[in-house]
Formats: structure tokens, sequence, C-alpha cells
């Protein structure tokens, strides 16, 4: 069996979203991709996917963005899952995550879904919680702003000048688990920045 890995981003589709904080995911993906040259084009399970490589001779990677609305993901990523035959231990998914601070990315494996909506519908279409989740920081909303309109609203010109990093420290989090191991990973970027 080949050693592939499924990477989904979870998100909005459409313009609309394209630049809000929930489809931090999806700017994760469309990077990966960009280090590899890819380009993602339509697939038979509803989403636009990339097949590449971690590296010469190092894994498959399967890239992949939903076309669906963030909280019915889990159709399309249960469907990748099995057209390409990867088990739910090497679908990694890369979400927003309102209780880790703008600028950070931290992953794990398992555990409930925090009230995202988009990792709830994948834990129910893949009948199990036991799958990677890259984390990426966009922090709580100031006052009392419903966390819906937050997660749906641009980032902050301010947020905007550090989105870069952001998503290339997420990047390198999801080629660093599927090189070394998620503890690894973990050791690598969750340590506290100079």
């Amino acid at each position: 069996m080949v050693d592939a890995w499924a990477v989904v981003g979870l998100g909005n589709p459409g313009p609309r979203y394209e630049a809000t904080r929930h489809n931090v995911g999806q700017m994760v993906v469309d990077e990966l991709a960009a280090r590899r040259g890819e380009t993602l084009r339509a697939h038979r399970s509803n989403a636009r996917v990339a097949e590449t490589w971690l590296r010469p001779g190092g894994a498959k990677l399967v890239i992949a963005k939903p076309n669906s609305f963030m909280n019915v993901s889990g159709g399309p990523v249960s469907a990748l899952a099995a057209f390409y035959g990867i088990p739910p231990e090497r679908v990694v998914i890369v979400h927003d995550e309102l209780d880790i601070p703008f600028d950070s990315v931290k992953l794990k494996i398992g555990g409930g879904h925090g009230g995202h909506n988009g990792v709830r519908d994948v834990v129910k279409a893949l009948g199990t919680a036991e799958f990677p989740r890259v984390r990426v920081g966009v922090g709580r909303p100031p006052g009392r702003a419903d966390p819906a309109d937050w997660v749906l609203s641009p980032f902050s010109p301010a947020q905007r000048d550090t989105l870069a990093h952001l998503v290339g420290d997420a990047a390198d989090a999801i080629e660093d688990l599927v090189a070394d191991g998620l503890l690894a990973a973990q050791q690598r970027h969750h340590a506290p920045r100079d």
C-alpha cells in the first residue's frame, strides 16, 4: 500500500468567504499546493483536489478543499478518504480555532469538536474522532461580538500583515506531521516563540 495522506482544508465555497477567518484551513491547503506547483481540480468526491508528494520519494499527499459549506464538510471528506483508501488516522483536517490565539497553530488527534460544526460533521461522516487536526488560531471576538459573525468576517488589517506567516506555519506543521509524526510536530510547533 502506498504511504498516502489526505490533507483537507475546511471552509466555505465562493469569493464571499475566501478571505474570512473560517476559511483559513483552505488558505493553508492552497499554500501546500502552491509549494508543489499544483492546482486543485474538480474531483468526484465533491472537492477540489491535487495529488502530489510530501517530497520526492516521500509520502503521497491528496490535498483537498470541499466544495460544500463548512457545516456539511463530512460528506466530501469521507468520499475522498474512501476513493483513495485512506484511513481516518491519515486524514488531516485543517480548520480555524476560536480557542487558540491568532497566529498560533496547534496539532492533535481525536478529542471533541469544540463547537466547530465542520469538525463535528467530519466526525459524524468518518464515524470516528480519531483523525489528526491542524488547528489554526483565529482567536475569540472582542467584547460580546458573536463568534459566528467573527469567523465569517475577514481578518483585520493588522492580522492580514502576519496572515501569510500563520498560513506558512500551519503548512510547515502539516509537513512535519506527515514526515515525523504527531509528537515531533507538536514539539516543534507548540513551543513558545522567541
